[in-house]
């Protein structure tokens, strides 16, 4: 919600972003809407979103398009995945939540992947920071939602483990595993 009591969501059953803003009887529709699909004006089952107010554009999570991308005013561009199913640096399959930092790195929870993956700005692949590609005590069953502490830990659930927690710091320290 921001400073007009205005929410967007992201409609997963619909397959758009709806705004609803206050006192509103109908919501507007931002991204998608156009039936599932994966053209630029179609999501199929968005999962997750960012509103970037500084360039008025929506960072959205595509789950079922395995990709994440930037829509501003006039286009869709993939900035992550896109690229069909799989578990190469290039390609996401089943991502639930995103982030994007300062840097304008984005992070995405990568659920059916096991693993949290980075995009650096410009970057043609991701890099894993916790997860499938880390084997041992920081192995991830079925990331789907995260946030970052003011100390730039990484804190996150598990969808189906049923181990509510883990914490990564910078570092590349599990702090807790969740056991």
């Amino acid at each position: 919600m921001d400073d007009d009591q205005t929410i967007v969501i992201a409609d997963s059953d619909n397959n758009r972003i709806v705004e609803w803003k206050s006192g509103a009887r109908s919501g507007e529709v931002l991204a998608g809407g156009n039936g599932r699909g994966n053209k630029t004006d179609q999501l199929n089952e968005p999962t997750d979103m960012i509103v970037d107010e500084e360039t008025d554009s929506l960072i959205i999570c595509d789950s079922r398009n395995r990709r994440v991308w930037v829509k501003d005013a006039t286009e869709g561009i993939v900035v992550a995945g896109g690229r069909g199913p799989g578990d190469a640096l290039t390609q996401l399959s089943r991502p639930q939540a995103v982030f994007v930092d300062n840097l304008d790195t984005i992070y995405v929870t990568d659920e059916a992947n096991h693993r949290v993956i980075r995009w650096c700005k410009g970057a043609t692949h991701g890099d894993v920071i916790v997860g499938q590609d880390q084997k041992e005590k920081n192995e991830l069953n079925a990331p789907n939602d995260f946030s970052f502490d003011r100390h730039g830990n990484l804190k996150g659930g598990w969808a189906l483990a049923g181990l509510p927690l883990f914490l990564f710091s910078p570092m590349g320290t599990v702090f807790a595993d969740g056991g």
